[in-house]
């Protein structure tokens, strides 16, 4: 058995010449090109996909590799995987040429090697380089063009995968940087495999889905929840990347949004015990990309005054121009394809690695002192119930039940409050679920109104264009009426969520 690790990009077909110039500067010690196709296998249920198993053959010349792929990980684009490889003699996969323990416990290896059929093919123009790295280790670098073919539907393959043959995994990563320097380049959650599965099932691709619970143990310690949360953040972001670069959906690029505040959060809440300069880098990128992307609340409110034609606006008599002043105002803000050309920046591409890097490496432990690495190997139960219990206080200071909050109260502490809820994700699955979601369910409506009171932003951005003073009055009217029956609302919620028994000790 052998472990595959390798960082797979998806690339343009025009990437080729900016790739060979950056091997040209490389030491090569063995190159070559070669045709390879390859078959995959499965029973029509899809057993082997149900275990998260690959069973493909390859020919390459007159040779046939059977590999036999199990459940592994991924981490931003580097992936993980035990596979297992033997010689065969044709393109008829015999299940019986890999060791019983490669097999998950009580499968039926019989039953489903008399199920088996082809269910899609990828067939691909190799070029390969061995790269020997500054600091001995050794890289295979692969620069793939073909497509996956599946009942006659194909979808094209152009991509580069490093994978680590000897030597340390950091070796990956600096190669990986040196590569990405000028763009181009997007880290590849999906494999070749994973789109033949797709084709062949006729899946149109994944769902945007909100940002849920960090999954826990009870027995983790501080650094394993930290570390957890950093990937989960992480998995996060790149799931809905892959969506965007799909289909240019506007909600997952606000889920990416939704990643980072996780992520940025997370250094907060353990910077107790994880120094500042650790991770001062990766936070000022952080901080980069969040800039990059704070049109998106008011894209979404432009979206939702635009939405069935100004439907939100039909008791205005001057909507027609209201809806026209929107719809300009929609135009300025960046098109999907300046997004999706950020996504293949050298900066966003060189802020995954760093970041996925400094999580495998552990990269903010030089910086520890002896003090913090013990507290850092505590269990995590009563770190969690400080850390709750210091969010739950900065809650009520700053939605204090006597207080009357106006919009600009609220609008203001919008980001305190998400980093509290984002705080809670992070230790959720320590506490009895029951008790959880009524404690966080009205400060997660609250948050929800806040977001509906700053989608009426733009409106109120445009009340000075109108020319006609009535036409000004009735507007600051209707946004008044609006304004105040959300407020309304976010006191009575507020006020529920204050009077609540928290559910930690």
């Amino acid at each position: 058995m052998e472990t595959e690790i390798e960082l797979k990009f998806f690339v343009s077909p025009e990437f080729s010449s900016q790739l060979l110039r950056k091997i040209a500067a490389l030491k090569i010690l063995q190159q070559s090109r070669r045709a390879l196709g390859n078959v995959y296998f499965d029973t029509p249920d899809q057993i082997l996909r149900q275990h998260d198993i690959g069973l493909r053959i390859r020919r390459f010349d007159d040779v046939f590799v059977q590999t036999l792929k199990t459940a592994g990980r991924v981490v931003a684009g580097l992936h993980q995987r035990p596979e297992y490889n033997a010689e065969t003699t044709g393109t008829e996969p015999d299940l019986m040429l890999h060791p019983a323990d490669a097999w998950p416990e009580g499968f039926n290896v019989d039953m489903v090697q008399q199920q088996l059929h082809p269910l899609f093919s990828t067939d691909f123009v190799r070029q390969q380089w061995l790269v020997a790295m500054p600091d001995g280790s050794q890289v295979e670098l692969a620069f793939d063009q073909g497509e996956v073919n599946a009942n006659g539907k194909t979808c094209p393959i152009c991509e580069v995968e490093l994978e680590l043959k000897s030597g340390q995994t950091d070796a990956l990563f600096t190669l990986a940087r040196e590569l990405c320097t000028e763009g181009g380049m997007r880290l590849g959650n999906l494999s070749k495999a994973a789109r033949g599965y797709r084709l062949a099932a006729d899946y149109a691709g994944d769902a945007v889905k909100p940002l849920g619970s960090v999954p826990l143990g009870e027995q983790d310690s501080v650094e394993t929840v930290f570390v957890k949360t950093l990937e989960h953040a992480l998995g996060h972001w790149h799931y809905h990347e892959q969506i965007f670069a799909e289909r240019q959906e506007q909600a997952a690029l606000e889920q990416i949004e939704q990643a980072l505040g996780l992520l940025r959060q997370s250094l907060v809440t353990f910077g107790g015990m994880i120094p500042r300069r650790a991770s001062a880098l990766l936070r000022q990128e952080l901080q980069w990309l969040e800039g990059e992307l704070d049109w998106l609340p008011e894209s979404a409110g432009l979206a939702y005054l635009l939405a069935e034609k100004g439907y939100a606006l039909r008791k205005l008599d001057c909507r027609k121009t209201l809806l026209k002043q929107i719809e300009a105002r929609r135009d300025d803000l960046p098109a999907p394809e300046e997004t999706l050309a950020l996504i293949e920046s050298a900066r966003y591409c060189g802020l995954l690695l760093d970041l996925s890097r400094w999580i495998l490496s552990r990269g903010w432990q030089p910086f520890l002192d002896d003090k913090s690495r013990q507290r850092l190997a505590e269990p995590v139960k009563g770190f969690a119930d400080t850390m709750l219990a210091r969010s739950w206080q900065e809650l009520q200071d700053v939605f204090p039940a006597e207080r009357q909050l106006n919009r600009i109260d609220y609008l203001d502490q919008q980001p305190r409050l998400l980093r509290n809820l984002m705080s809670g994700l992070s230790f959720a699955d320590l506490y009895d679920e029951d008790r959880r979601q009524p404690f966080r369910m009205p400060w997660i409506d609250l948050l929800q109104g806040i977001d509906d009171l700053r989608q009426l932003e733009p409106i109120r951005a445009l009340i000075p264009q109108q020319e006609d003073e009535e036409d000004r009055r009735q507007v600051e009217k209707w946004l008044q009426r609006k304004e105040e029956s959300l407020i309304h609302a976010m006191d009575q919620t507020r006020q529920i969520g204050i009077e609540l028994t928290p559910y930690w000790p």
